[in-house]
């Protein structure tokens, strides 16, 4: 099973290294559309983090955070993109290092951001995993149930017959 996959890989890769010029502006393209995802998901998942853990200040300053993740975001996508592009265009210079340094930046750079911020917003690492004993978070105190604030008042429970 795996030596087959394996010719298509290498006949594909050559058939790309062959036709590289015509493959470049598609490679960009998707280069570009993968920094748009992974870095707008990660924009979107740091202003929904900012807006509930400062909610004054987010609310404040909502269109200045919500612009300038945007112009981030388009920046690297678009630096993202033309450097790939730059990289690809001697077939014989390949494997570029540009290209190395410019892929695995546009992948470290949204990890790194995520990683840092749920470190900052104490959420702990990428995979959640439940808290030993004794080191739980505390529930939150949002003023007690509706009985208690002198709500809806909600009757007892009686047992059945």
């Amino acid at each position: 099973m795996l030596t087959p996959v394996g010719i298509l890989a290498v006949n594909a890769s050559a058939f790309v290294m062959v036709h590289l010029q015509a493959f470049r502006v598609g490679i960009a393209a998707c280069a570009l559309v993968s920094g748009l995802v992974l870095n707008g998901l990660t924009a979107w998942w740091l202003l929904r983090l900012a807006s509930r853990n400062a909610p004054p200040l987010f609310r404040e300053y909502r269109m200045w955070a919500i612009g300038a993740a945007v112009a981030l975001v388009l920046v690297t996508a678009v630096g993202g993109g033309y450097l790939t592009y730059l990289g690809l265009q001697d077939p014989r210079r390949l494997p570029d290092v540009l290209s190395v340094v410019v892929a695995t930046f546009m992948l470290a750079l949204p990890l790194a951001v995520s990683v840092a911020a749920r470190r900052i917003a104490g959420i702990g690492g990428i995979i959640p995993v439940d808290e030993p004993p004794g080191k739980e978070r505390s529930p939150r105190r949002g003023g007690g149930s509706l009985r208690q604030r002198g709500g809806i008042e909600i009757p007892p429970r009686t047992p059945l017959s």
